[in-house]
């Protein structure tokens, strides 16, 4: 994975305190991208709850999967939060309908089709012994040759507005797909007042802001690009850009690839 990173100076200090309009408005030239390579990067989502009592561990696992894996693993971590838990006590801040939507399509594609938290998919397949099996089926994925190349760079605007953009390539103009994006946060944390976590405080990598697509391969190739303005409450220097090619009409990922956490300040 071909990983760049450039960053404009003396932004930091205004993205810490959380002043994202007018950071944004001095980071025109800030950019960061990645292109992914010729082998597979596993693309692992987790779907999580901070009403789930059994889920801090696997956020903290996927937290943990880079260090785990070791340094030539190529991993896309996701963590998607659902919303179906918040009616016991506690509404999760970071809990989509669309997510919901989404642990539901890839269980149609399944053996099994049981929603439960927590719920890894690794490669678009349920991963249920993720508590052991995780490391194996990361470089099970990585030995694959992936048919498709990917993308992705997120730079910030003379307007204050972040630019993403995924673009996805084929060699062969007739393989199909669906292009998705993701804008993720790193670092969160929540103290939950409620619900079976209650008094606890929980902490957060991975997780999904925004969710993109599908756009359709033609001929082999997609695009998706998109403006989006930054809420206050997020911090620009961790959030990362993922995007992923899932087979047409299956829920196999052809490949994945995503931003680092570049330098601070450069989302």
């Amino acid at each position: 994975m071909n990983i760049k990173c450039l960053s404009t100076a003396s932004i930091i200090s205004v993205l810490m305190l959380g002043q994202a309009g007018p950071a944004f408005a001095q980071m025109a030239a800030a950019r960061c991208e990645a292109k992914s390579g010729v082998k597979t990067a596993a693309l692992v989502e987790l779907y999580s709850s901070e009403g789930c009592s059994s889920c801090p561990p696997a956020d903290q696992r996927l937290s943990a999967l880079h260090r785990e894996a070791g340094a030539d693993a190529l991993i896309v971590p996701l963590a998607l939060h659902v919303t179906y838990w918040d009616q016991i006590g506690w509404a999760d801040r970071l809990a989509q309908k669309p997510f919901d939507a989404r642990q539901a399509e890839l269980l149609s594609y399944q053996p099994r089709h049981v929603a439960y938290t927590p719920q890894f998919f690794v490669g678009g397949s349920e991963l249920r012994g993720w508590d052991t099996q995780l490391p194996a089926a990361i470089r099970r994925i990585n030995a694959v040759t992936a048919p498709v190349n990917i993308s992705v760079s997120a730079a910030g605007g003379p307007d204050g507005k972040l630019q993403l953009a995924a673009d996805a390539s084929a060699a062969d103009g007739r393989t199909s797909g669906m292009l998705y994006l993701a804008l993720s946060e790193n670092a969160l944390s929540s103290t939950v007042l409620r619900g079976e976590n209650q008094g606890a405080t929980l902490h957060h990598d991975a997780a999904v802001r925004v969710w993109l697509g599908p756009v359709a391969l033609q001929q082999g190739h997609a695009s998706l690009h998109r403006e989006l303005s930054i809420p206050a409450g997020w911090r620009p220097d961790h959030l990362q850009v993922a995007a992923f090619v899932q087979q047409a009409g299956g829920g196999a990922i052809l490949q994945a690839v995503s931003t680092p956490q570049c330098e601070k300040g450069v989302l």
